[in-house]
């Protein structure tokens, strides 16, 4: 019998008149929205649910929640959840549909403004934003703006993050009449179930000290707590907020940032020679090989370009901090970057814009981005196993407490 052959049409509906319900559509939309994933899934296992067979090449694992937005009213749907893969109802529900709307929303608000350029107009033409009014979009913003804002919002209420990254893309807004470029700071942090999670989000004037250091005590507010690592490039102003809000928390210069640095230090053709010397830094087993192996690439890149040595010896303990954890923890965390994937897909939706009208559009925008990220994030498998993450709070404890920057400073709030 299958998942809709097993649904009692008719008696469901008597259950629902004899129990008075106001709203016997939504239920019945429900119902059938819910029947027919839990068919598919079925034929996704190979199997019904509850069967025993041969053929069966997955299992159930529970469901997820999530919400769908129909004439009926919002939905709540349960999706099911498999133990090895993910499920999703392609045919049903949209990937990114937040993202998507905010982005119509940025240009549409763009295109009455009349600040936009020929690009963006070209592009809210064909996708109709032109037949949208000012009222429209106003309802559409507020409702994205709701939603967007809940999720900066939310108390970050996680055990402890173990790792986290901090990073900032710079943005061009008008204001007053002109074209100016603002920083987007944004946070990834690990959660204590081994789940990457975006932490925050906020625009400032400029990526100076008095911004990150802003925006980390908003975190830090919202329940951020348990930091042990903190990954991001060497800023002077970042470095020095890192160190005054997050204190006790170990900070390590993000390799990517710094082979950018280092690469604008050679001719181009030396550029592939010098990277892959580089990266073998990171690939050693053990923290004893990786600082040996750093002192033999800065000799090696020292005999022909001693600029670039320089940089690298003088670097070598900010590189070098994540050998403090065990080399599982660092192994994996350099080989699955989020933060620069993160980037790229932000940079995928904003350069559609390119001159946003106000920061409440860049919010708007990267906010839902960040926000659908997160969703995703949460139903792809862990990031980094529970036991890693014990084991690197453990190889820390005799150095600081649990309780590392926990403590909230509400006096100030996030740059606006």
């Amino acid at each position: 019998m299958t998942a809709l052959e097993s649904a009692d049409a008719a008696g469901w509906l008597r259950q629902q008149a004899a129990d008075g319900s106001s709203d016997v559509l939504a239920t019945m939309v429900t119902a059938f929205a819910n029947a027919l994933m839990s068919a598919e899934a079925d034929t996704v296992c190979g199997a019904e649910y509850g069967q025993r067979s041969d053929d069966r090449t997955n299992r159930r694992n529970g469901y997820r929640a999530r919400e769908w937005d129909t004439r009926a009213g919002t939905l709540e749907l349960a999706i099911p959840k498999l133990r090895q893969g993910s499920y999703f109802p392609d045919w049903l529900l949209e990937h990114r549909r937040r993202a998507e709307q905010a982005l119509v929303t940025v240009v549409a608000t763009s295109y009455l403004l009349e600040v936009s350029t020929r690009r963006v107009e070209k592009l809210a033409e064909q996708l109709g934003v032109t037949r949208l009014s000012k009222s429209q979009v106003s309802e559409m913003a507020s409702h994205l703006d709701g939603q967007v804002e809940a999720f900066r919002s939310r108390p970050l209420d996680s055990a402890h993050y173990t790792f986290v990254s901090l990073d900032a893309l710079t943005m061009k807004v008008r204001e007053d009449g002109r074209t100016v470029n603002v920083a987007c700071l944004i946070a990834v942090g690990v959660n204590a179930d081994g789940h990457r999670e975006v932490l925050g989000v906020d625009v400032c004037a400029e990526e100076d000290s008095a911004g990150w250091l802003a925006f980390l005590r908003s975190l830090t507010a919202r329940g951020l707590s348990g930091v042990r690592l903190v990954i991001s490039d060497a800023h002077r102003g970042l470095v020095a907020a890192i160190g005054s809000a997050l204190p006790g928390a170990a900070w390590q210069r993000c390799r990517t940032h710094d082979l950018r640095n280092l690469l604008t230090r050679v001719t181009k053709s030396a550029q592939p020679w010098i990277a892959t010397l580089v990266r073998t830094n990171f690939d050693q087993p053990d923290s004893d090989q990786v600082t040996a192996q750093f002192s033999r690439v800065v000799e090696t890149v020292a005999g022909k370009y001693p600029n670039p040595a320089i940089h690298l010896d003088e670097a070598r303990d900010d590189l070098l901090a994540f050998t403090a954890f065990p080399h599982e923890i660092w192994r994996q965390i350099w080989s699955n970057n989020p933060q620069e994937r993160l980037n790229k897909e932000i940079r995928r939706r904003t350069d559609v814009v390119g001159i946003f009208p106000n920061r409440d559009a860049i919010i708007r925008l990267v906010g839902a981005v960040l926000a659908e990220q997160t969703d995703e994030w949460t139903e792809q498998r862990r990031y980094m196993g529970p036991e890693l993450l014990a084991k690197a709070r453990k190889e820390t404890t005799d150095d600081q407490p649990d309780d590392t920057n926990a403590k909230p400073q509400p006096e100030l709030t996030t740059a606006a």
